[in-house]
């Protein structure tokens, strides 16, 4: 089954244009639903039954697993098998109508601007690496970019004269984004006195570099996060996504319409962005219940 899944991959990297993250995390779950089919004995594809996908949620289920993450599983698992199908290498669909378990929908951790402030004003610019975290962190609130599009910024994807960045989000689709001044000078001064200290090949074409000289990873961004947010004194959870919640949540507060920031978001459909509305009417409620008398 592995040599399936390995050219499965291939079709969703080469045809559909899904990112590196995505691709890991529909790996993962195949794998890890294939050992369950072979510890259940069975060894061939074909011989798959929807028991045996009931079998493994209900597995996942018992092992603690959230409700979110078993429904990625089916969804990794539908996609396989829909994928073997239109391939003429299965003879049926066992996962056709199975349907996913329900999710109940969490609001995403927002930080108010008070707390922002705090986290943008906490790196040192004396130093090479504290100009850079700042400029990431300003360009990061200022643009509601995802932390995988960040680190996949090259220097020629800003512009400063200009004043936006061009990203490429999930799909590959290509948006542009405009900045603010904040965002635009903390990125003229990073470029212009600290991206060159970093650096070790003049070659690299990386925005944003480690202290290697390579590419920033997704990882060594959220221990920058972490670190920033101790240091402002931030108790609540904070995760690589935080600043981009709070980007579309402030923006909606301040009276941004919704199809603008579903945009500068890049969400496919606008159902997505609607969550960021639930957030701003749940705060309206906090400030109605404190300010007005007769609540």
């Amino acid at each position: 089954m592995d040599k399936l899944i390995e050219r499965f991959i291939h079709y969703l990297a080469v045809e559909r244009g899904l990112s590196q993250n995505t691709l890991e995390s529909y790996q993962r779950d195949l794998i890890a639903y294939t050992e369950f089919l072979q510890r259940s004995g069975v060894a061939d594809v074909n011989q798959t039954r929807r028991a045996n996908i009931i079998a493994y949620l209900a597995d996942l289920q018992q092992k603690g697993r959230a409700t979110s993450t078993i429904s990625r599983n089916l969804a990794s698992i539908r996609a396989f098998y829909s994928f073997l199908l239109r391939d003429g290498l299965i003879d049926g669909d066992p996962a056709a109508n199975l349907e996913s378990p329900k999710i109940e929908k969490r609001l995403p951790q927002v930080l108010t601007v008070e707390d922002v402030e705090a986290l943008l004003d906490s790196p040192d610019l004396k130093t090479s690496t504290g100009l850079r975290d700042k400029a990431m962190l300003e360009l990061l609130y200022a643009s509601g970019i995802r932390v995988s599009e960040l680190v996949s910024l090259n220097v020629d994807d800003v512009n400063l004269n200009m004043g936006f960045l061009k990203c490429y989000g999930k799909g590959a689709k290509e948006r542009i984004i405009p900045l603010g001044s904040v965002a635009l000078q903390m990125l003229e001064e990073y470029l212009n006195r600290a991206r060159a200290k970093l650096l070790r090949d003049r070659s690299e074409t990386s925005l944003f570099v480690n202290h290697h000289g390579q590419r920033l990873t997704r990882q060594g961004f959220w221990k920058i996060i972490k670190k920033y947010a101790k240091a402002a004194n931030i108790n609540k959870e904070i995760t690589p996504h935080t600043l981009r919640h709070s980007f579309a949540t402030h923006l909606l507060e301040n009276g941004a319409d919704l199809r603008s920031v579903q945009e500068m978001l890049g969400h496919a459909d606008i159902s997505t962005t609607q969550i960021y509305t639930h957030i701003t009417k749940s705060r309206l409620k906090e400030v109605y219940a404190k300010t007005h008398p007769r609540a």
